[in-house]
């Protein structure tokens, strides 16, 4: 068993949610959208290692490197046009 989590969902409910909103949004001109848009998942685990590794498992398929922000908090993202998929490891409530 692995030493993180990663907050996930419906992979195929969350595909057709974006190609349903793109659908929406070329039917209907007239909505506005945001200049920039970032989806993100959430590794959770207690020690900095797990989240480390929680963030790699997300990063190799995406292609990126993992970045240590620092103080127990790693990320990795990858843009698409104005969009940023990322990852994110945010350490316990109690090391914040």
């Amino acid at each position: 068993m692995s030493a993180y989590v990663i907050r996930s969902g419906d992979r195929a409910a969350f595909l057709a949610g974006l190609r349903e909103l793109v659908d929406f949004l070329t039917a209907n001109p007239a909505v506005v959208v945001p200049r920039h848009a970032t989806v993100a998942l959430l590794v959770d685990a207690s020690d900095s290692a797990g989240r480390r590794e929680g963030v790699e498992c997300v990063a190799t398929p995406l292609g990126v490197s993992t970045e240590d922000l620092g103080q127990g908090y790693f990320d990795a993202r990858r843009e698409f046009g104005p969009i940023t998929y990322v990852v994110v490891a945010i350490p316990p409530k109690e090391r914040q």
